[in-house]
């Protein structure tokens, strides 16, 4: 493989359990919202009911069980060529997983108080912020390098459109963002 196939392939290596925790809450979210439908001083929710204790769970654990099945790729299946610029296991999957709900659930508090709607779009922002949190709460357990960081922000964006869009289409999601 080339250079930039390989950095390409690391970067997707590392966010992938974030990507997991991020679409999980789709499928297996409703119930109990993590506000517990409270208000901020503002009046407004804290979160809103989009983001539920089940979704968030399923999100962490879905994450973390991706990073393990990674583990086992890396080490039982993956080339000996195959060498990460990071250091991968099981705690960074669940750190990057938890980073990205975490992401999430910062950006749903930030839309809350500039009166964008639940579920309402928020070009940009809506597809980067799980990734922003992942990558930053990586950085108490195995930050990857700038490289890494700059390929996953590149290929985030079009890659969640293209899959809300197809969750959208199958009838998993009620919008296309």
């Amino acid at each position: 493989m080339t250079n930039w196939v390989y950095e390409v392939v690391y970067a997707l290596f590392f966010i992938f359990p974030a990507y997991a925790a991020n679409a999980l809450p789709v499928v297996f979210g409703g119930g109990l919202p993590i506000d517990l439908r409270r208000k901020w001083f503002d009046g407004k929710p804290i979160f809103g009911s989009h983001k539920t204790v089940r979704g968030f769970a399923a999100g962490v654990v879905a994450g973390t069980l991706v990073g393990l099945a990674q583990i086992w790729v890396l080490y039982s299946v993956a080339p000996s060529d195959f060498v990460l610029p990071f250091q991968f296991s099981v705690l960074l999957g669940f750190v990057v997983s938890l980073g990205a709900l975490l992401g999430d659930l910062a950006h749903s508090f930030v839309k809350r108080r500039i009166s964008i709607a639940e579920g309402a779009p928020h070009p940009v922002a809506d597809q980067l912020d799980f990734v922003a949190g992942a990558v930053l709460l990586s950085f108490l357990v195995s930050p990857p390098p700038v490289l890494t960081i700059a390929i996953i922000f590149v290929i985030t964006l079009p890659t969640h459109l293209l899959t809300n869009t197809i969750a959208y289409v199958v009838g998993v999601k009620k919008t296309p963002w």
